[in-house]
C-alpha cells in the first residue's frame, strides 16, 4: 500500500538522506566524516590530552609482513604499533607468519592545547594536526586511529573514517541511496529471497503427510521406499539401524531426536550394506544427509524441469529467515531515524505513522540535527500530506506494508483516491463505484469532504453510490431509470435544492 500511495517512495528518500547508517554486524552507528570534521573532533578533546595519530596498515592478517615495515621505513616514519605494542621501525621485528597481526604506522604524537600563547601558535598546531590526520587517512585507506595515551595504563583508541565503514569489525557499507531501500532492485533486496520475503523450502509436513505410518509402511512420501532393494531404502534402513530408530513404529511416535536424524541427517558415518538386484553385496561407509537436505540439494543442482516439479510438490512458502520477511538486505534494515528503521514504519498503522512524521517535523520534538531537519523538511511535508489524505478517506487503520491484493474493493478505490488527491491534478473526470463500501458510517463525512476537495480543485467527480449522505451532499443526482421496461433507460438529472429534500421511491 505504501508503494501505491507513493508514501514508501518518500520514505526511501527520507532514510537515504536523513537516516543514520549502522553496522549490520555490531550495530554501531557509522557516519562518513571529512578530514576537517575529524580535526574538529580531535581538537575538542580535553586540554592536555596526549595523543598518537595512527594509520592502520594491516588488520588481523597472517604473515611476517616484513615488506610493510620496509615501506614504513622508506616513508620516513620511525615508529609502528604491532599488535598493540610500540616498536621502533629500525628494530628487528619478528612475527609468526601463521598468526594474525595488526600493524599501524605512528604518523605523529601531539598534545592537545586549548590555551596557545599566540594566534600563530594556534594556527601552527591546527595545521600540524590537519596534515597528520590527512596523511593517516591516505595511508590507512580513509581510516585514522587517535590513540589517547594520557593515561598510559588505560590507553583508548578513537576510530574515524571517511567512508561508511565500521572500523571495529571491518564491515564496508555501500553508499546509502533511495534504491538501497527498494526490494525490487539488487541494491536493496535480501540476497537470499531476492526481495520476495518468502522462500520455497522443503516442508517436513509434506514429506511425511501421514505420521501414523511407519517408515517401513512408507511414511516418507518424498522417497521411493517401497522398493526395498533400492538405494534410498537401503541407506535409510542402515541409518535407522545405526541409531536404533525403529522402522516399524509410526513416525509420529518417534522422539524429536530420531525424527531430526531421519529428516535432517547426521554428521556420523554409517555402514551401508548395498544389495543390488542380482544379489551382489557391497558395504561402504557414508554420512546420511537427511531427506530434507537431500531434496533441497537435488532441487538446487538439477537442470531437469521434471525433477524440479516433482520436488516442488514437497515445498511450501515460508518467511525468509535472513530478512524475517522484510524483503530488505541487512544494510537497509540497519539505517534508522529515531531508533526505527524503514520496516518499523511500514508496520505502523497510517495514524501512528502520521504521528511519527509530525514528531520529526516539529522542531521541539524532532531528534534530527539541524542539517538533517533542513534536508527532511520538504520530504516530511509530502509524507505527512499523503498520510493525511489516507486518513481523510477512512484508511487510518491500514498499515503501509499491507498487500494491495488483500484490500477490499472500497479500500482499493479509496487508496487510489488518496493517491489522486496527492497529485493535485485539475480538469480530470473521476468515476468512483461506491467508494463508501466497507467504510464505517462515522468516517463517511471525511470521505465526502475529500470528494468535495477534489471538485474544488476544478475536477468532475462522478460517483455511483447508494449512500444517502453522499447523495444529499452532491451537486447533481442522475437517476438511471424512472420505472420499468423502456422507462429504465431514461436519465433523470436532478439538482437537490437543499439538504432537506426528500427522496421519492419509484
Amino acid at each position: 500500500m505504501g508503494t501505491v500511495t507513493e508514501v514508501y517512495d518518500y520514505l526511501r528518500l527520507l532514510y537515504a538522506r536523513a537516516g543514520t547508517p549502522h553496522c549490520p554486524q555490531c550495530g554501531r552507528p557509522v557516519r562518513p566524516q571529512s578530514a576537517e570534521q575529524i580535526v574538529e573532533q580531535v581538537q575538542a578533546l580535553p586540554d592536555g590530552t596526549r595523543i598518537q595519530i595512527l594509520a592502520p596498515l594491516i588488520k588481523e592478517r597472517k604473515g611476517n609482513h616484513q615488506g610493510v615495515f620496509e615501506d614504513v621505513r622508506k616513508a620516513g616514519f620511525v615508529r609502528v604499533r604491532v599488535n598493540g605494542e610500540l616498536h621502533q621501525v629500525e628494530e628487528q621485528i619478528e612475527l609468526d607468519r601463521y598468526k594474525n597481526h595488526t600493524i599501524e604506522a605512528v604518523v605523529d604524537r601531539l598534545v592537545i592545547k586549548h590555551t596557545a600563547e599566540s594566534e600563530e601558535e594556534r594556527t601552527s598546531a591546527r595545521t600540524r594536526l590537519t596534515d597528520s590526520i590527512e596523511t593517516s587517512l591516505v595511508l590507512g585507506g580513509g581510516i585514522v586511529i587517535i590513540n589517547d595515551v594520557t593515561n598510559p595504563e588505560a590507553a583508548v583508541d578513537l576510530l574515524y573514517s571517511e567512508h561508511l565503514y565500521c572500523p571495529y569489525d571491518g564491515t564496508s557499507i555501500p553508499e546509502i541511496e533511495p534504491r538501497s531501500f527498494s526490494f525490487n532492485t539488487p541494491h536493496g533486496a535480501c540476497p537470499d529471497c531476492q526481495g520476495l520475503g518468502v522462500k520455497r523450502v522443503i516442508d517436513p509436513e509434506m514429506i511425511v503427510p501421514n505420521p501414523e505410518l511407519s517408515l517401513q509402511e512408507g511414511a516418507i512420501a518424498a522417497w521411493p521406499t517401497d522398493d526395498k532393494q533400492g538405494y534410498y531404502w537401503q541407506i535409510l534402513e542402515a541409518t535407522c539401524t545405526h541409531f536404533q530408530i525403529p522402522l516399524n513404529k509410526p513416525f509420529g511416535t518417534l522422539n524429536k531426536a530420531q525424527q531430526k536424524i531421519v529428516l535432517h541427517g547426521s554428521s556420523q558415518e554409517v555402514a551401508v550394506e548395498y544389495v543390488n538386484r542380482e544379489g551382489a553385496k557391497r558395504i561402504y561407509r557414508t554420512k546420511f544427509e537427511g531427506i530434507v537436505n537431500n531434496l533441497q540439494r537435488r532441487y538446487s543442482e538439477t537442470t531437469s524441469d521434471y525433477v524440479r516439479n516433482q520436488i516442488e510438490e514437497y515445498m511450501s512458502e515460508q518467511p525468509c529467515e535472513t530478512c524475517a520477511g522484510t524483503r530488505l538486505n541487512p544494510v537497509a534494515r540497519a539505517v534508522t531515524i529515531d531508533g526505527r528503521n524503514i520496516v518499523d514504519i511500514t508496520h505502523m498503522p497510517v495514524s501512528s505513522a502520521l504521528e511519527w512524521g509530525d514528531m520529526l517535523a516539529d522542531p521541539a520534538t524532532t531528534p534530527l540535527a539541524n542539517r538533517e531537519q533542513m534536508i527532511a523538511h520538504s520530504i516530511l511535508k509530502e509524507i505527512r500530506e499523503r498520510l493525511r489524505f489516507m486518513i481523510d478517506v477512512g484508511l487510518d487503520y491500514l498499515t503501509l506494508n499491507r498487500s494491495a491484493g488483500s484490500l477490499s474493493g472500497g479500500e482499493a478505490q479509496r487508496i487510489r483516491l488518496a493517491t489522486q488527491i496527492g497529485s493535485q491534478l485539475m480538469g480530470v473526470l473521476y468515476v468512483l463505484d461506491e467508494p463508501s463500501i466497507g467504510l464505517h458510517q462515522r468516517d463517511n463525512a471525511r470521505l465526502i469532504r475529500t470528494l468535495k476537495g477534489m471538485r474544488d480543485l476544478g475536477n468532475t467527480v462522478l460517483v455511483v453510490e447508494h449512500d444517502e449522505d453522499t447523495m444529499r451532499e452532491s451537486d447533481w443526482i442522475i437517476d438511471l431509470g424512472g420505472g420499468q421496461g423502456c422507462m429504465a433507460a431514461e436519465l433523470w438529472p436532478k439538482a437537490p435544492p437543499n439538504n432537506s429534500w426528500r427522496m421519492k421511491p419509484h
